[in-house]
Parts: structure tokens; C-alpha cells; sequence
């Protein structure tokens, strides 16, 4: 079995809903010290397998990396492999995927650090329809694969916030909301330093969706139709969230590998 994986390989999966987990494992300092870190990773000590370990999902793959793809990655691998984990170590390491050009977040932003213990915890006003569905699918793609979403009436946000923790977010008078012309999705990627050109496509999307501007993009009157749909027959807000996740797992492959494909009829005869 491989026991090493390919910057190109690993970006076709980053954004994806095959990625696997991604833990950054390059010495604190070196961690604290870098600007960026891959898109969706998580840092965990390279020494503290054992303790790590049991807190992340047991039936998903884990990628590990360092800076170089040196010691520090094969020491994580070989801890992973001991006791029978499905994981495997980028080749080259950052230096590799830099290189390669794949997508990479600020290390933290406001209320968020990636190495944190436990997942990320986020709320925002109940019955969701764009914005509030497209951040969670941003935050678990790029920035926390594990983070948790908390849908409460709209006065309760704030207080929920204060009193569990959670980041808020979509409502007024918080860090993540709309600014300007812009929506909390595009506050997201700009606060994390996303540079990917099909999220940034994916942005356009969403912003023209959530702000009645459907004249800014073709797709946005689908969109704003779908979601506006799927509210109107799912009563449960976290099921909504978890069939959305497929609405625009759908919509960044379309802006990622599809623009330029047409469809017509009668299809042509092979």
C-alpha cells in the first residue's frame, strides 16, 4: 500500500467530499511561525498520536504533513500505521504543495485556530436558506472539517454565543456577517486568505443568490430556487444543512471542472 501521496492528487480532493483529513503536524514553532496552513488541515503534535488520535473520526483516511516531508511526517505515519489507521503522508510536505499551487487558508482568524482539540463550534439564526448553508459547506471544506453548526431564533444568537462559545455568525453586528455589498460567505474567504479561483466563481454564486442580485450570475436564480425549495420541505434545519452540503459540493465542481461544458438535444450519435 502507498504510504505516500501527491500534492496533485491530494488538491483534486481538497473542497471535495472524498478529502480526507489533513493533519498538519509541523513542529509547533514552525507552525506558529507559518502564515498558511492547507486548506481544511488540522495541527496536531507529531509526538501526541496517541492522545490525538481517538478524537477524530475512526472511519476516515488521515493525510499527514510537515514542512519538507521529512522525520516529522514519518514519525506521525509510522505512530498512525502502529495501530492500524488508513493514513498516508504528502510527499514533499508544504514545500510540495506550495509548489504545486493548492489551496492553503490563514493559519487563524477571529475566534478560530486550528489547533484547537475539539471542533469549532458556530451558530446562526434557524431555517437557513443561502448564506447560512453555504458558510458551513466553506468551513468544513476549507477551514474545519469538523466543525459543528448550531441553528437558534434569530434574538437567541448573540446569548448562545456568550454563554456556549460558538462563533456567530450571518446576523448583524457580528465578525462574520455581510459587509458592504458583500455576503458572509465572501467574508469567510477573505478572512481566511482564499485565493482559489473556483471559490472565488462559487462567491459570485452565492453573493447574487443571498442578495437578490440575479443578474450578476446565470446560476444564482437556480440557486436561490433550490434552496428556497429545500427549506419549504425540510422542517429539520441541521438535515437541510446536510443536504445542502451536496447543492454546493455540486456547484464548486461545476466551477471547478464544468464551465465550459454545454449541454444539448438530441445528444449526438457516438
Amino acid at each position: 500500500m502507498p504510504r505516500t501521496i501527491l500534492a496533485q492528487n491530494l488538491i483534486r480532493l481538497v473542497g471535495t467530499e472524498r478529502c480526507p483529513l489533513i493533519v498538519d503536524v509541523r513542529r509547533e514553532a514552525m507552525f506558529a511561525a507559518a502564515p498558511t496552513r492547507i486548506a481544511a488541515a488540522l495541527w496536531r503534535d507529531h509526538m501526541q498520536v496517541d492522545d490525538w488520535l481517538p478524537q477524530l473520526p475512526a472511519a476516515r483516511r488521515i493525510v499527514v504533513y510537515c514542512a519538507h516531508g521529512h522525520n516529522v511526517s514519518e514519525i506521525a505515519l509510522a505512530r498512525l500505521l502502529a495501530v492500524g489507521t488508513d493514513a498516508v503522508m504528502l510527499e514533499g510536505g508544504m514545500d510540495a504543495w506550495l509548489a504545486a499551487s493548492g489551496p492553503v487558508v490563514a493559519r487563524e482568524a477571529s475566534g478560530l485556530e486550528a489547533g484547537l482539540p475539539r471542533p469549532s463550534e458556530w451558530v446562526t439564526r434557524a431555517r437557513p436558506k443561502i448564506d447560512r448553508i453555504a458558510c458551513p459547506w466553506l468551513i468544513r471544506r476549507f477551514i474545519d472539517p469538523l466543525a459543528v453548526f448550531h441553528f437558534v431564533s434569530a434574538e437567541w444568537v448573540k446569548d448562545v454565543a456568550d454563554e456556549t462559545g460558538a462563533i456567530p455568525y450571518d446576523i448583524k453586528d457580528v465578525h462574520y456577517s455581510h459587509r458592504g455589498e458583500e455576503c458572509t460567505f465572501d467574508m469567510l474567504i477573505s478572512e481566511f486568505g482564499l485565493t482559489d479561483p473556483a471559490l472565488l466563481q462559487l462567491a459570485r454564486i452565492v453573493r447574487a443568490a443571498d442578495t437578490a442580485r440575479l443578474d450578476m450570475e446565470p446560476q444564482a436564480a437556480g440557486l436561490l430556487a433550490i434552496s428556497l425549495g429545500q427549506s419549504a420541505i425540510e422542517d429539520d434545519d441541521h438535515a437541510q444543512l446536510e443536504k445542502g452540503m451536496a447543492i454546493y459540493d455540486a456547484l464548486y465542481g461545476w466551477c471547478r471542472y464544468a464551465r465550459s461544458e454545454t449541454h444539448n438535444w438530441p445528444a449526438k450519435a457516438v
